[in-house]
């Protein structure tokens, strides 16, 4: 029992100890939620006046925020706001790349149920190997980037969501296999803003107010006028040119829907930060316990998913037959109710253990050759 109680109370200060921000694992515990909400739950377009049609926040925002803590994540793993050079920044740009892969085959596998989602692993690990050269870079350099390629992205994304290769079936597996439902070259903006955020001191309370200051700002601007230019679009809008980059409609990858995303990201982030800061945080422990396993989280959902519907409906892809099953609350209490245990009680989750032996293993660190005194 001793040794039981000490497993736990060790585990528990893992979450909370100085090697770990624990207001990004509440953010990615929000975005799990978020997420689950998104898949698993028919919700109406926002309407400000509506309070019912609130919770469309989640649709498009859980993920984009999944991307930005995913960028912040490669940050705080290479050095946060010290990069790693060297030798040491060469055995993470491989274990990132074993990362990459590794996610990869796992978004395949999970494409294999049928569960009828946008699996979003294969882009993770495209947008792993697109942070690899950017690992040494300073923030002001990353925040010009993925300011860049916000602004800039969305009119090519449209045109390149246009090209014929996307035709057949042929067309739709490549999508698939790349994860062209959260294109590469739009999200990499996402990952680079996590990783200028990952490289400055958002620990720090004024920076998070920083962040949710201007994130919000950013956010209420970018989709107030998303909202003011939606009327004038043609009844096309969403197979138009125009409609389409100045979309604020979820995933529809338009200026003030990326921009906006991004911004409510920072927002999030520096609140979570901020709230855990509080005795609040003990009391979030359960949403920083499934954040801080998101990969077994997401790969969780989906593998329920994928059996509670075969035995339900004899069939995986049935998205409306699924969610008249009211499936929400027992799979979100569940998922949320297995990571706490499996932190308080195992440690990291079972898949990023995995994937951190995995890394470890295929691309083990060299030490650095220490010259003999004789030379």
């Amino acid at each position: 029992m001793t040794d039981a109680a000490g497993r736990v109370r060790t585990n528990v200060r893992r979450l909370s100890g100085s090697g770990r921000e624990p207001g990004v694992d509440l953010a990615r515990g929000l975005a799990v939620l978020g997420m689950l909400a998104a898949h698993l739950l028919d919700i109406d377009a926002f309407s400000l006046a509506d309070p019912d049609t609130w919770l469309d926040v989640v649709n498009g925002r859980s993920s984009i925020l999944f991307a930005v803590l995913a960028g912040v994540s490669i940050a705080l793993l290479t050095g946060g706001t010290r990069p790693v050079t060297g030798a040491v920044l060469r055995t993470a740009r491989a274990r990132l790349a074993v990362r990459a892969a590794a996610l990869w085959a796992l978004g395949i596998l999970l494409i294999l149920t049928g569960v009828p989602v946008y699996v979003i692993l294969p882009a993770y690990a495209i947008l792993f190997l697109i942070a690899l050269p950017l690992l040494r870079l300073r923030p002001a350099p990353l925040f010009a980037t993925a300011a860049g390629i916000l602004l800039v992205m969305p009119f090519v994304q449209a045109l390149l969501d246009g090209l014929p290769v996307w035709d057949g079936e042929v067309g739709a597996s490549v999508a698939l296999l790349i994860g062209w439902a959260y294109p590469f070259p739009l999200w990499a903006g996402f990952l680079v803003l996590g990783l200028a955020v990952g490289r400055v001191d958002f620990s720090d309370p004024r920076m998070s107010a920083l962040m949710v200051a201007t994130g919000g700002g950013i956010s209420m601007i970018a989709y107030g006028v998303g909202g003011l230019m939606a009327p004038r679009m043609p009844s096309g809008a969403p197979d138009d040119y125009l409609g389409q980059v100045t979309s604020v409609l979820p995933h529809s990858g338009g200026v003030p829907e990326v921009v906006g995303g991004a911004g409510f990201a920072l927002a999030v982030l520096g609140l979570c930060v901020l709230v855990c800061r509080t005795p609040a945080t003990v009391v979030l422990f359960p949403l920083r316990a499934t954040g801080s396993m998101p990969l077994t989280a997401y790969t969780l959902q989906i593998l329920v998913w994928a059996g509670w519907a075969l035995l339900a409906l004899g069939e995986t892809g049935d998205l409306s037959g699924f969610r008249a099953l009211h499936p929400f609350w027992p799979i979100a209490v569940s998922v949320v109710i297995a990571c706490t245990l499996w932190a308080m009680f195992l440690g990291r989750g079972p898949l990023e253990g995995l994937l951190m032996r995995l890394s470890r293993w295929l691309a083990p660190s060299r030490p650095a050759v220490t010259p003999s005194p004789d030379r």
